[in-house]
């Protein structure tokens, strides 16, 4: 009794996730079936990532273990070749995120957006840390109330969007595209792009920072 109770829960909290993910998508203008798509390529899009180049490893390559941050797990998988860091550009928080972002831009005055990615970008900057083995990883939870925030300083009749926007970018720039330097010692045998530890940061900020706003 007690197992099926807890597996409706689940039921009912996914559920509950989902209108308010399609909430955030309804918020930027998308329509109600664009949403779904949307939160089906970014969740199915996570578990791809497109690989751009392969770095030498300045560490031993770390692989078959589990790295915790901040509450969230990350499982790295076992790796045969050595002291080889393969740089991709995950398809769901990467990518996607961008083109949604592209498309919002013109929605929003361009000063503004430049102002809330720029300052998100250093916020996030200074939050991300080189966690070996696994490649930068952010918070997921602070960055939306930041974002969101921000958007409404900024603009509270864009709001949104600007947080949209602001979150994701900047916690692609912040994190993941600053920090490539750094990636060579880190010994992760793939450094993603809006990848693992940084997702959820980037699929959490986009979504909460939108609701906060």
């Amino acid at each position: 009794m007690l197992l099926i109770l807890f597996l409706i829960l689940g039921v009912v909290f996914i559920l509950i996730s989902i209108n308010l993910i399609g909430l955030a998508f309804t918020k930027l203008g998308f329509p109600p079936e664009s949403a779904v798509i949307l939160l089906f390529l970014s969740l199915v899009g996570s578990h791809i990532n497109i690989p751009v180049k392969e770095i030498i490893s300045r560490e031993p390559v770390i692989s078959g273990r589990i790295i915790d941050f901040y509450w969230f797990r990350y499982v790295i998988p076992p790796h045969e070749v050595e002291h080889r860091t393969i740089i991709a550009v995950n398809l769901g928080g990467g990518v996607i995120p961008v083109l949604i972002s592209l498309f919002l831009i013109p929605m929003a005055n361009p000063v503004e957006v430049l102002a809330g990615v720029t300052i998100m970008t250093v916020f996030i900057h200074m939050m991300a840390r080189p966690i070996k083995g696994l490649g930068i990883a952010v918070p997921a939870l602070l960055p939306p109330i930041a974002a969101a925030g921000l958007a409404l300083l900024i603009s509270s009749q864009n709001a949104p969007v600007i947080a949209y926007i602001s979150g994701t970018l900047g916690s692609l720039i912040g994190a993941d595209l600053l920090n490539l330097k750094k990636i060579p010692y880190l010994g992760a045998p793939v450094a993603s792009i809006g990848g693992a530890g940084t997702f959820d940061g980037i699929f959490l900020t986009g979504i909460i920072s939108v609701l906060l706003a």
